[in-house]
């Protein structure tokens, strides 16, 4: 065969010895068509965006692999152990299965609610250099939360399909029963599109979807405070960003790091940082700044992150203010973070970027349908067995006669038409009868069951009466997350703060610093008098009905920490305040610091070095001894939320600068005297304490205050070694009205 002759426009190609080259042409948009897009769409539909479940395939197979395996209920396996086994769901290798599952830990500390509860070394989310340890070396069994992933999967409420390869079958989502895809945060980069869900407080997204349940013109912003991460930190609240993110699904938020003050040492120490960077990007960037001289305040910095949690060391030079210095560090490093939400989820295989209002109609439209189908799955369930005990009732009727058909039937396979003939019954139940043993032809057998029967049709009526009747599914719906949410809700990690210096840094005036009283009154009414006025004014001037709470003597530049009846706390620096007379009525605090509409000032107390801590006497009985470091904070003047559980109303909140003794009286005239060191000091605000005094169903705790400021005498009468306990009686001269002042604390009770 002749070879072509060589042309310009096309070059000689290469021949290969004994075979002739061939070269077929295509057109790049058939090419992208063909071979481009179907890979592009398995990236998008299975494999880097979350479903409504909240899960990706691959986190999906992995849990259903270890609830196939026991591991719900049982003992901790190798993760080896499950990495093959998953192999039979997903096709992908042992790396990328065991990836899977360290983000799915306790101990890599990427999820607010963790499903895998791991043993061993599974690294840390903070830190790029903390590796994981492999898995022939670490254990896992499933979290006690994932029962609310697989407590409904056996009655066929999620679509089964086949696997890779067709031996197994595998859920296509999983029944959640509360929305995961808010609670766990995600992140996948698809082709040409990705997607990036922050994790949510798992009670204020139960407690957000209940009421939007109810009234689905619920503001989500009055239950959904913003989004909270597992790393910590603090929240910088921005009710127009937070807006946008819950109507459109995407925008940003901010997060900064936290961080306290140790003046002996001269050290500030950083323990949470924003969920978006790590320890290493910070201490490079700090680097940076030290090495080029933009920072000169530093001497050195350091990691001390141990078996405790995460700790960042800077040393400071001599007279650095470590306010000034964080703030030029949040601006200037990741100490400060943005994260970016975009909330694209696929949605019926289809990839939807979507608010936090269509994520929550979606998931309830969802686990409606999956409601539905495990009530008519039950339903079906009884059904089918009310239709063999009612073949049973038809034969219970004439038993001699049932026996007879049976001892005159010749051939077995006569036995199951003789009976359909005999009594009217169909083949299902006819062989049911058939296989009842002799033994349970008695008296007792029978009634059961007709009891039975009986049972059966009175539920089968309510089951249809279900599925008839949405709000009766609604009402499960809420049922069940009501129950998630006593179960498995934990306090907030991220706090949230609803004022920021963001304002660029200036020189201020300098702030005059002198000695003031401070008077604060039962309606909230604070007066800021230096001691020149006090003694040329004459008598303290209260509304009607009012009177003195607490008073106390300290500077103009000192920070105050006010309590309210809500779980907040408001910071604020004295020099805000303007001096006044002994003869006004003093500042409004509910007007002064925005607090909402009924918020009441419970107690206030003087930061000073943030050095001591609270005691929190709840109405229970309980006891909260809490450090007054939690509330130490960066900015002016802020509001803080959770500053106090809300189990139980508080009655009394005390300032404990040294151990002391203190008194605890219920309604019930009792009280009990202990020792505060008893008591272990908590770094978690929300903590609900220690039963201090165990009360009757009808009498609850009505206050509590240090011994020395109470008219108790007797001391060995009311004293406990051991916590709790009952108290005894108080006697007349034990009785009295306590002191109040602003460093011991107030009894809200007595206001």
């Amino acid at each position: 065969m002749a070879r072509k002759k060589k042309t310009k426009e096309e070059p000689e190609r290469p021949q290969i010895e004994g075979l002739q080259a061939q070269v077929t042409e295509q057109p790049i948009v058939e090419t992208l068509e063909l071979n481009y897009m179907p890979y592009a769409m398995s990236v998008i539909v299975s494999r880097a965006i979350p479903e409504i479940d909240g899960f990706k395939p691959s986190h999906r197979k992995l849990l259903y692999t270890m609830y196939l395996m026991g591991l719900l209920n049982g003992k901790r396996t190798k993760s080896a152990n499950v990495v093959g086994q998953t192999m039979r769901l997903n096709p992908h290798g042992d790396a990328a299965i065991y990836e899977t599952m360290v983000r799915l830990s306790r101990g890599h500390g990427a999820l607010l609610h963790p499903f895998v509860d791991s043993k061993g070394n599974f690294g840390k989310v903070y830190s790029r250099d903390m590796a994981y340890a492999a898995a022939r070396y670490t254990e896992v069994k499933l979290e006690p939360i994932c029962n609310e992933l697989f407590r409904d999967i056996d009655y066929d409420t999620v679509d089964f399909a086949d696997n890779y390869d067709g031996t197994m079958q595998e859920p296509t989502l999983l029944p959640t029963a509360f929305p995961n895809v808010l609670v766990s945060a995600n992140q996948g980069i698809a082709v040409g599109m990705a997607s990036m869900v922050c994790g949510f407080p798992l009670g204020e997204v139960c407690d957000t979807t209940i009421a939007y349940l109810k009234d689905n013109q619920h503001n989500l912003l009055s239950t959904l405070h913003g989004p909270d991460f597992p790393t910590g930190g603090e929240l910088l609240y921005d009710e127009k960003a937070l807006t946008t993110i819950y109507q459109t699904g995407r925008g940003s938020v901010q997060v900064r790091a936290r961080w306290r003050y140790v003046k002996e040492e001269n050290v500030i120490e950083v323990y949470e940082i924003p969920y978006t960077t790590t320890v290493e990007a910070i201490l490079d960037k700090v680097t940076d700044l030290v090495r080029t001289g933009k920072i000169r305040e530093i001497s050195d910095m350091r990691d001390e992150t141990d078996l405790n949690g995460l700790k960042l060391a800077i040393d400071l030079k001599r007279g650095v203010d470590p306010n000034r210095l964080m703030s030029r560090l949040m601006k200037q490093t990741p100490l400060m973070d943005s994260f970016s939400c975009n909330f694209n989820i696929l949605i019926a295989g289809m990839p939807r970027v979507m608010g936090v209002v269509e994520i929550l109609n979606e998931w309830i439209a969802w686990r409606t349908e999956s409601v539905r189908r495990r009530v008519y799955y039950m339903m079906k369930r009884k059904e089918e067995r009310l239709h063999l005990l009612l073949g049973l009732k038809q034969i219970l009727l004439d038993i001699d006669r049932a026996i007879q058909i049976i001892r005159e039937t010749d051939e077995d396979g006569d036995v199951i038409p003789n009976l359909m003939a005999g009594f009217g019954i169909d083949q299902v139940q006819a062989e049911y009868v058939a296989e009842i043993k002799l033994r349970n032809i008695n008296k007792g057998y029978i009634l059961k069951r007709v009891e039975e029967t009986a049972a059966l049709e009175t539920e089968i009526a309510d089951l249809k009466e279900t599925l008839e009747k949405p709000q009766k599914v609604k009402r499960l719906i809420i049922s069940e997350m009501e129950q998630v949410k006593k179960k498995y809700s934990a306090p907030r990690k991220t706090l949230v703060v609803y004022e920021s210096e963001t304002e660029e840094e200036a020189e201020e005036e300098e702030i005059a610093d002198y000695p003031v009283h401070l008077f604060l009154s039962k309606d909230g009414y604070f007066k800021k008098i230096t001691p020149l006025s006090l003694r040329l004014g004459g008598d303290q001037k209260w509304k009607p009905g009012d009177g003195l709470l607490c008073e106390t003597e300290t500077t103009n530049r000192s920070e105050c920490l006010f309590f309210t009846n809500r779980q907040q706390v408001y910071k604020t620096r004295l020099y805000e305040f303007e001096d006044m007379k002994a003869s006004l009525l003093g500042d409004y605090l509910p007007a002064k610091l925005g607090m909402e509409e009924g918020e009441k000032v419970l107690f206030a107390c003087l930061s000073g070095e943030y050095k001591g801590s609270l005691l929190f006497c709840f109405e229970n009985g309980k006891v909260a001894r809490v450090a007054l470091s939690c509330y130490q904070t960066v900015s002016r003047r802020r509001k803080l939320t959770g500053a106090y559980s809300d189990k139980s109303p508080v009655v009394s909140i005390l300032l404990l600068e040294e151990e002391k003794e203190i008194v605890v009286c219920s309604t019930e005239n009792r009280a009990v005297l202990f020792d505060s060191s008893l008591l272990a000091v908590k770094s978690t605000r929300t903590v609900q304490g220690v039963q201090v005094m165990t009360l009757k169903s009808k009498y609850q705790v009505k206050w509590a205050a240090a011994w020395e400021n109470t008219q108790v005498k007797n001391r060995a009468r009311y004293r406990l070694k051991t916590l709790p306990g009952a108290g005894a009686l108080l006697k007349p001269e034990d009785l009295g009205e306590i002191q109040l002042n602003l460093l011991e604390g107030t009894d809200s009770e007595s206001r």
